[in-house]
């Protein structure tokens, strides 16, 4: 290799160092100056309660269907149902969207039924009543799934399902109880204590969204069953907290206030103060 050559490759392994050194140092960055931000969000949105504070599903909720039973029969008969829902375009993109496991996406899904925008910008206080409730729901089913590891059917059945992008994150997650359950039914219950004026509406959005996961072929109908026992568990066991009561009444305010201009008035504060 000639000299010319030899500095030339210098200069290539020197700028590659360079490049390397820098994309490092804007990496680093990003995570530690982040870093502040979300423990912040953590601490500001946290559960009301740790999961060993749950209902423990394992002491009262009935165990999965056994193959050779009657219930699993059923099971088998609404997979059959599900897919045909596929079938209907409109139902199959709603199946799709629900399958998606963000709370924000879940919450705008549910915001026609509950009659108003909800985000963390518009409605802080609803907002934050809501994530920090359905947060604490969604450890309700954790135990129960590590426990029974039942088998999802897609994986029974060998199918794909309509939401394919889930598959291989599912087939190591139990599919009793249906957790995506949970957390639409726990929703819809606490959407329903501020606005109860829209209780059917907001209701029949989750009851739908419990059944996407049937139409995916994600859960059984049994596991969707055993997800809104045990959401409406966990949402009662959230009424316990008065840490829970103090932010539900700042949710109600804020409806109110945002839905038909009524404020809240000093004398009305300490009228539920004394209750």
């Amino acid at each position: 290799m000639t000299k010319k050559n030899r500095n030339f490759a210098n200069n290539i392994k020197e700028s590659s160092m360079r490049v390397k050194k820098t994309l490092w140092l804007f990496a680093t960055l990003i995570l530690f100056c982040g870093m502040p931000v979300n423990a912040q969000d953590t601490e500001e949105y946290k559960p009301f309660f740790h999961t060993s504070e749950l209902p423990d599903l394992l002491k009262w909720l009935p165990a999965p269907p056994d193959s050779t039973s009657e219930a699993f029969v059923h099971d088998i008969m609404r997979y059959m149902w599900g897919k045909t829902q596929r079938l209907d375009s409109v139902r199959a993109a709603i199946a799709k969207r629900d399958a998606i496991w963000q709370l924000d996406t879940t919450i705008n899904e549910y915001s026609g039924a509950f009659g108003m925008r909800i985000s963390k910008e518009e409605t802080p206080e609803i907002y934050k009543f809501l994530v920090r409730g359905v947060t604490t729901c969604d450890k309700a089913g954790s135990k129960a799934k590590r426990f029974y590891q039942r088998k999802r059917p897609f994986m029974v059945m060998n199918e794909h399902m309509l939401s394919s992008w889930e598959e291989e994150g599912l087939r190591t997650n139990g599919s009793y109880p249906s957790g995506h359950t949970i957390r639409g039914w726990s929703l819809a219950l606490l959407m329903m204590e501020i606005n109860p004026e829209a209780t059917d509406t907001i209701l029949a959005r989750g009851m739908m969204y419990g059944d996407s996961r049937v139409i995916v072929g994600a859960h059984w109908q049994s596991d969707v069953d055993a997800g809104r026992l045990a959401a409406s568990a966990a949402v009662i066991r959230l009424h316990t907290s008065p840490e829970f009561m103090e932010q539900l009444a700042k949710a109600k305010a804020e409806f109110r206030f945002l839905k038909y201009g009524i404020r809240e008035t000093k004398k009305d504060k300490r009228r539920k103060s004394k209750k």
